[in-house]
């Protein structure tokens, strides 16, 4: 028997991802690192391409990859050990090589961190590259 890990779901053009704090994932204190809260965004962002059928895996064999060069978020409330939260992903637009994509993670529901992030298709040389076709038509049904 195999069994995967959760990739969380899409609801309408929105990806949902459960995630769970640990004990790696705070600091002294206790409460979630924001490094962290990174991480957790960029686990629904993989997911949420994953799901829609673009993966880093293919994109790296046809020779490009998705670079971050933004990010802003807003940390509100704090997590803390052993808190089920949900990370709320939705890309927003493609323009270009740019993706730009609004992430929300909440506790129930308390907002705690809001972020919005761009994205850039680059090829292994680090040059933007626009998406392929079959990555736009993967992407397209899921703007908002």
């Amino acid at each position: 028997m195999t069994l995967e890990p959760s990739a969380g779901r899409i609801e309408g053009r929105e990806h949902l991802l459960p995630v769970r704090v640990y004990f790696e994932d705070t600091d002294f204190t206790g409460i979630v690192y924001h490094g962290a809260f990174v991480r957790f965004l960029e686990r629904g962002r993989s997911d949420y391409l994953r799901l829609a059928d673009v993966r880093h895996a293919a994109l790296l064999d046809q020779g490009q990859a998705l670079t971050l060069v933004r990010l802003e978020a807003d940390f509100k409330r704090p997590a803390r050990i052993d808190d089920a939260l949900l990370v709320r992903t939705r890309f927003e637009a493609v323009k270009g090589a740019r993706l730009t994509i609004g992430q929300q993670v909440l506790r129930g529901d308390d907002l705690l961190v809001e972020a919005r992030v761009e994205a850039v298709l680059i090829g292994l040389d680090g040059r933007p590259r626009r998406p392929t076709p079959v990555m736009v038509a993967a992407i397209r049904p899921l703007l908002f």
